[in-house]
């Protein structure tokens, strides 16, 4: 079976050379997970008592297992820190224990949104493509499902500053895999869908997302998970880096 990563794009004969990449931000450019999974441990060891295998369960629930409560804070059903309160309450049932009271989930919220920050972290493959994209003249920057200043200091702190373009869930009333909020990345970038990569780790929202207002989708599948089912025929190109896009794209 041919390497998924080899994969043509459809309709990659017509498309103009590369001029701008937009990339996601969360588990793309950013480690929030590893950031989650510290500030996790430190701020919710007062309310469980936990083995190895227990903070792995919390941590993973906190994550991947809650994606349908942050999707209700991207539908505007929640606020930002009702999901993170619904999140942790699951997250601890899953260890079998829980807040004893709202006071107790305040305090574990103002605790975890004072010290998260602190553990945020590019990853290692970011600023050498940033350098590429940079000495090549292309254009870059950010298009995430959240909202801009939260974004913004996130990438701050994150020593990625220099990324001068970033559109937000706030800047179009519309959050991935609507076209309309790529379609806002591209006019900030200044450059034509038929021109302009996006790169980002949710096949879904991310790549069929960006296929959908006619970019160049591409999966970052740091981890090697399985393709889903029904995306299968659509996300058509694959990387494990953010290494890898450069010849991708024609720079090496």
């Amino acid at each position: 079976m041919a390497d998924p990563r080899l994969a043509p794009v459809g309709a990659t004969a017509t498309r103009l050379p590369v001029a701008g990449v937009l990339l996601d931000i969360d588990e793309t450019l950013v480690d929030l997970e590893g950031a989650m999974h510290q500030a996790l441990r430190e701020v919710t060891a007062p309310y469980a008592a936990l083995t190895e295998a227990g903070w792995v369960t919390l941590c993973d629930t906190f994550g991947r297992q809650s994606e349908d409560i942050y999707d209700r804070y991207v539908a505007g059903e929640i606020t930002f820190a009702e999901q993170r309160v619904l999140r942790a309450e699951r997250s601890l049932a899953a260890v079998g224990a829980a807040f004893p009271d709202g006071a107790a989930a305040a305090a574990w919220l103002a605790t975890y949104e004072t010290v998260q920050p602190g553990y945020v972290r590019a990853f290692d493959d970011v600023v050498p493509l940033l350098d590429a994209l940079d000495a090549a003249g292309i254009a870059y920057g950010a298009v995430s499902n959240n909202v801009h200043d939260f974004q913004r200091a996130k990438l701050d702190q994150a020593g990625l500053a220099r990324i001068g373009v970033l559109v937000g869930i706030d800047a179009v009333g519309a959050a991935k895999p609507d076209p309309a909020i790529f379609r806002e990345g591209l006019r900030l970038l200044g450059t034509s869908a038929e021109s302009t990569v996006y790169i980002g780790d949710n096949p879904g929202h991310d790549v069929v997302g960006a296929a959908g207002a006619g970019l160049r989708g591409i999966w970052l599948n740091r981890t090697g998970r399985e393709l889903p089912e029904d995306v299968a025929n659509t996300v058509t190109e694959q990387i494990a880096s953010l290494g890898e896009v450069p010849a991708l794209i024609g720079l090496a």
